[in-house]
């Protein structure tokens, strides 16, 4: 277009034109642009009345076109006054100064309503029909795709495709390989494709699209490429899925052996399948084609009740499905299960029954089978000769027999309220529950275990238990049955023996226990009197002489009290029952400790005694003797070459009913990290004395124990060591 000059007059031009300054007012109008008068001083110009547009958007543009010294244009909407839209595409055209500094502009207008309609038109189809175009550019090499085509292949507004980038948009493989076919042999040979075919958009997502391309040539040479591009995704899918659930239906009809019938009830035709021909026996050419052909192959006996229900079917007043037996013509009977759908008229009168028929003749006798296994099952149950039930996965009484509520001793009426936790003790709970839940879970199918019911009297009744899961047909567990064993009579027996067992394996422990008992004490009070004896041989002192004779006296009746007091334990195991008396403590530890004073005397050791001298306790005497014995032997039997032996020996009594007697010493002491689960232990020693047995400990411990007693210890190396004796107060 020519460039106007500020000079030339534009008033009798003949296309729309203006001339403004650069605040944008108006200096000169063409005499067709009397349409639209953009002049903002003019407010209520007759032109405003009638037009309505965005002025600030040209006001902006022109400003634009000024700075950058350079033509614009853009396509600006004017609205009438009737609400129909004109669109304009406005030119700014700068004119410049002798300095060539802009002083205005000229705006040129256009109306380009249709084109853009057209447009519109145009993109609203394609977006609506999903279809989009695409030229290839074979002179410039280079694509243009429109904005639909872009959005199938969900790219940005703004991209721009090479032809590699273009083909390698379509799946690798065969697609991939198939367009770049299409595309070489058009450039080629100018051969037109129209195909189908996937794609991998932007995005990873896998479409199918139409691809439709022709060739444009110029001299017999391809120069230009163009086509649609079309999304059939959704339509590709659907015919996909319906072609393959078609042919799925055929391998199944075939493979089943379901037969299709079609009935036209105007002029009663009826037309087969292959399928069916072969489920009735009958050869194709041997069947003429009518109702009564089917009619006739029915089974007499259930002829009226099928020829009933399809009348009621065509009645509309139920469906038709039902099962009857039909006859070979080689006299074979079959079992055939019927499915049939009416069609009707607008009017609603039926026309035409279109179903299926399939042999049911294996489930038929699978049914009677299953019948009599269900019967049988029922006998069982009911006459098992232990308790059965059925139980439901919440845990409630489906089914139960008699036996059940003879074990528990509840009728059935009870029993049915009544939960099977509700009956278990309350110690087995977790563990059944435990069980129960792996069957339920799938981690096992079945499990046994013992368990404990209370019966309705109130005892506990003693049970084996054995669940096993049931699953439906959908392989899903159902419900479990319970088998249930009272064992309570063979639970006593085993008690009662296992008392027995127990009662001889104490009369073991005690006679072992009073044979080192007999062998630890007496051999105290020999050592004592062997002692003495020598004392008294080396002895000239008339004085020492009578002092070693009253400790032989002493030690003499120390003798036969403990031979007294092992004759009483004898005389106790014998009578089998453990007698505990109401013992002195301060009197039981002095005669110990008079029993052993030649000891005490050669270690030169020191005892320091804290006990109450009312403090009486629940004990053995002959065990209360041997176990003082025991310490006060081995603490001066272990003293240190350091030191004196100093034994200390004090009570504390407890809020229970109970007293902690602290029997420590300054000996050699225990290393407790090397000897801690050895301490209580038989022939376990711990140091390397001569006339350590390992033997007094574990029979102390024995002793304390079988009074209902405790004892504990503790010790340092090289500090001493303290035993705690917790023993009932009397």
């Amino acid at each position: 277009m020519k460039t106007v000059s500020s000079t030339d007059t534009i008033k009798n031009l003949p296309f729309p034109i203006a001339k403004v300054d650069r605040k944008f007012n108006m200096i000169e109008t063409s005499g067709v642009w009397d349409m639209i008068f953009i002049n903002q001083e003019k407010n209520t110009s007759e032109t405003e009345q009638e037009f309505a547009f965005p002025i600030n958007s040209l006001r902006e543009l022109n400003k634009d076109c000024l700075e950058k010294k350079q033509n614009g244009e853009k396509v600006i909407p004017v609205v009438c006054e009737k609400g129909n839209f004109l669109w304009y595409r406005w030119q700014i055209m700068p004119y410049y100064d002798e300095d060539g500094d802009a002083e205005g502009s000229y705006i040129l207008r256009e109306e380009v309503t249709e084109r853009i309609k057209k447009e519109q038109l145009l993109s609203k189809a394609q977006k609506v029909s999903r279809v989009g175009g695409w030229e290839v550019d074979l002179v410039h090499n280079t694509i243009y795709w429109t904005q639909t085509t872009k959005e199938i292949h969900e790219v940005s507004k703004d991209y721009v495709p090479t032809l590699e980038e273009g083909i390698n948009f379509y799946k690798e493989g065969e697609d991939r390989e198939r367009i770049t076919e299409l595309v070489s042999r058009a450039i080629s040979d100018g051969t037109p494709w129209d195909t189908e075919l996937r794609i991998i958009t932007a995005k990873g997502n896998e479409r199918w699209v139409h691809a439709k391309g022709e060739v444009e040539l110029l001299n017999d040479k391809p120069v230009r490429i163009t086509g649609t591009f079309r999304d059939i995704d959704q339509k590709k899918k659907a015919d996909l899925e319906y072609k393959k659930v078609s042919e799925r239906l055929s391998i199944a009809t075939e493979a089943s052996q379901i037969g299709i019938w079609d009935l036209n009830l105007r002029d009663n035709s009826l037309e087969w399948d292959q399928n069916m021909y072969r489920l009735y026996g009958i050869r194709e050419k041997d069947f003429s084609g009518v109702y009564d052909a089917w009619e006739s192959a029915v089974h007499p006996d259930d002829r009226e009740k099928a020829q009933y229900e399809l009348q009621e079917a065509i009645k509309g007043h139920r469906d038709f499905n039902t099962e009857f037996r039909i006859v070979y013509p080689s006299g074979e009977v079959r079992y055939i299960r019927a499915f049939g759908v009416i069609r009707r008229d607008s009017e609603g009168n039926a026309f035409n029954v279109i179903g299926t028929n399939w042999d049911i003749t294996e489930l038929k006798k699978t049914q009677l089978k299953l019948d009599y296994s269900k019967e049988s099952f029922e006998r069982a149950f009911e006459h098992a000769a232990t308790g059965m039930a059925l139980v439901s996965l919440e845990g409630n009484w489906i089914k139960f027999n008699q036996n059940l509520c003879e074990i528990t001793g509840y009728s059935e009426e009870e029993l049915m309220k009544m939960n099977y936790l509700d009956l278990t003790h309350p110690e087995d709970r977790s563990r059944d529950l435990q069980f129960r839940s792996e069957v339920l879970e799938g981690k096992r199918n079945s499990y046994q275990t013992k368990k404990r019911y209370y019966h309705k009297r109130g005892h506990i009744v003693h049970l084996i238990v054995s669940i096993t899961g049931v699953k439906n047909i959908d392989g899903e567990l159902s419900h479990v049955i319970s088998q249930i064993m009272d064992i309570s009579k063979l639970v006593k027996a085993e008690e009662h023996l296992k008392s027995l067992v127990e009662i001889t394996q104490d009369q073991n422990a005690s006679l072992l226990n009073f044979a080192h008992i007999v062998s630890h004490n007496l051999r105290s009070h020999a050592s004592n009197m062997t002692m003495l004896t020598d004392f008294l041989l080396k002895e000239n002192d008339p004085s020492e002489l009578q002092n070693i004779g009253k400790m032989l006296k002493d030690a003499s009746e120390s003798l036969n009290e403990t031979v007294a007091h092992l004759n009483e334990v004898v005389q106790v195991k014998v009578g089998g029952v453990q007698k505990v008396r109401s013992v002195n403590l301060l009197k039981k530890i002095n005669r110990v400790k008079k029993n052993i004073n030649a000891l005490l005397l050669e270690k030169n050791a020191e005892c320091q005694i804290d006990i109450p001298e009312d403090l009486r306790v629940k004990a053995i005497p002959a065990y209360l003797e041997s176990i003082f014995l025991n310490l006060f032997t081995n603490s001066l039997k272990y003293e240190s070459p350091e030191r004196h032996p100093i034994i200390k020996i004090k009570v504390k009594q407890n809020e229970s009913g109970s007293c902690t007697i602290e029997f420590a010493d300054n000996g050699l002491g225990i290393d407790l990290e090397r000897h801690k689960d050895k301490i209580f232990g038989m022939y376990k020693t711990f140091h390397h004395h001569k006339d350590a047995k390992g033997i007094g400990l574990f029979i102390t411990k024995n002793q304390i124990e079988a009074m209902d007693g405790k004892i504990s210890v503790s010790s340092k190396v090289d500090k001493g060591t303290t035993f705690s004796l917790l023993l009932k107060t009397a």
